[in-house]
């Protein structure tokens, strides 16, 4: 490396959570912490652009339709990154050039496998950053009310029978008039557990995805069916249809209204501590993945693991070759274990101090300029890892611990993690297939889709249960017409001409 002649400028983005009491996203102590140390060494502007993480798709469009599109373009899910290769925004990539400017980089995608998902239509446009864990996640954890159970002398719920008798005992004894929170759904469908094991290879082709709702399945089916059971039982609130981005039923929880909830944890948890602020004496304890299962309809748990990658990142089609060398350099040095572990951690007696073990612990309630965005700084390290880690799993889930809060929940963390490990241990955790070619009807039918399954979704679960199966059939009908067969038998014809991952060769 050496510095460039002339001032080259790259453009990063960066999530946008819109989080209260956060320093901008794009400018800030950390990025011009970057701009520092990397940028100005190397003759390289560094400029940050705000992705909403609620909006991506539409802000990345207008940035790319108005010709300003980022150096590098990145997210998590792989039709995503496939529509902007598809649309002619991406660069086609060297990884041999690649190799030589980011080698650290490079090397960490051959150790974990990952070069088989750099390429598109047989060109080669991506390079992945990755996930630690992948198949048993650590950092979403689902938590209970255990001051509840405690006070109705009932254990955390093992299974389906219990877990709905402990929901019925909580209305019961009126702790909570709707204990469950429910919010309208996004495309990704949440049915692993209902579907039958082994999973049939192709309709796991043509059915599971992040980006298209699965409606017309024979799972989903099955899902709905036991939410319109709970809803016409008062699980949910009837009007769950109304909190369309899940801001209603967190601020349930927070409130003491409900009996659960799940989100990422981190050193700094929002939720986890305006909860304890408005309930002072409340414990919480790990829910039990058993909880879903109900014989005759579930065997096992199943869980989607993550892909095996985290971010990929592609480049624009607009940069200059000195940019895309920029780019490199810049992934290359967030790769370095100094440069990670300061942004996030950030300075030692100011944002972390290290334990009896040297293992540094971030002050949640720091507030000054030093703070450290969401989750560490996790929207500007995730170019290189999906989450914070250290040499164990017991070090990692130490350093995503809430701080701040009164109660310690390192080892209910833990616990859920062993529970995960266990089930994919079993063979029980698999993720969604990986396409090597575009879907187009999936680019042309997702949007429209989504509205439909939303809107059907909210008639299946509040009809009555008897009305429930005959409009399941009439409703998939018409979601099949409206596009979803056109990406069924797409996919499908991909999986056939070998243009997608495979199921695990122990579920065949």
């Amino acid at each position: 490396w050496e510095p460039f002649d002339k001032r080259v400028t790259i453009t990063v983005p960066v999530y946008d959570r819109s989080l209260a009491g956060y320093p901008s996203v794009d400018n800030n102590y950390w990025t011009k912490w970057v701009q520092k140390e990397f940028g100005d060494k190397w003759n390289i502007n560094v400029e940050y652009v705000a992705i909403p993480r609620s909006d991506v798709m539409t802000k990345y469009s207008l940035l790319i339709a108005a010709g300003d599109t980022p150096t590098i373009l990145m997210e998590y899910d792989y039709p995503k990154v496939a529509q902007w290769a598809n649309d002619g925004a991406m660069a086609q990539i060297d990884l041999d050039k690649f190799a030589q400017v980011a080698p650290t980089y490079y090397q960490k995608m051959v150790d974990n496998k990952q070069l088989q998902y750099t390429q598109l239509n047989g060109k080669t446009y991506f390079v992945l950053s990755e996930r630690p864990y992948y198949d048993a996640g650590y950092t979403w954890v689902t938590y209970l009310r255990k001051d509840w159970l405690d006070k109705l002398g009932m254990d955390i719920p093992k299974n389906y029978e219990e877990f709905t008798k402990v929901v019925d005992a909580i209305k019961e004894a009126g702790l909570s008039k709707h204990p469950i929170g429910l919010e309208l759904p996004n495309a990704y469908v949440q049915n692993f557990a209902f579907r039958d094991y082994p999973v049939n290879e192709e309709e796991w082709v043509m059915h599971s995805s992040l980006g298209t709702a699965c409606f017309a399945w024979e799972p989903t089916r099955k899902l709905l069916k036991r939410q319109n059971a709970e809803y016409n039982k008062g699980y949910f609130s009837p009007e769950f249809y109304l909190d369309a981005d899940g801001s209603q039923m967190k601020a349930d929880f927070i409130n003491g209204k409900l009996f659960q909830y799940g989100g990422y944890m981190s050193s700094t948890v929002d939720w986890l501590k305006a909860f304890y602020e408005n309930n002072p004496d409340a414990e919480l304890v790990a829910a039990h993945p058993y909880a879903i299962v109900e014989p005759g309809v579930v065997d096992h748990p199943q869980n989607r693991a993550d892909n095996p990658f985290g971010m990929i990142v592609g480049f624009s089609s607009f940069a200059a070759e000195e940019q895309l060398k920029a780019a490199w350099m810049y992934m290359e040095w967030m790769s370095q274990e100094d440069v990670l572990f300061t942004l996030e951690n950030g300075i030692e007696g100011v944002t972390y101090a290290l334990d009896e073990n040297g293992i540094p612990i971030v002050d949640g309630n720091y507030s000054g300029e030093e703070r450290l965005n969401h989750n560490n700084n996790i929207d500007m390290t995730c170019i290189v890892h999906a989450s914070k880690v250290l040499s164990s799993i017991e070090d990692t889930i130490k350093v995503v611990t809430p701080e701040g809060i009164p109660q310690d929940l390192y080892s209910e963390i833990l616990e859920s993690y062993n529970r995960n490990r266990e089930i994919a241990d079993n063979g029980w955790a698999y993720t969604d297939p990986i396409f090597a070619t575009t879907i187009e009807t999936e680019s042309e039918y997702s949007g429209l889709l989504l509205s439909l399954y939303q809107e059907y979704y909210v008639r299946l679960v509040t009809c009555n249960p008897e009305e429930f199966d005959e409009l399941y059939e009439e409703l998939s009908q018409q979601y099949l017409d409206a596009g979803y067969q056109e990406i069924m038998d797409e996919r499908l014809q991909a999986y056939k001409e070998g243009q997608t991952t495979k199921l695990p060769t122990y579920m065949k």
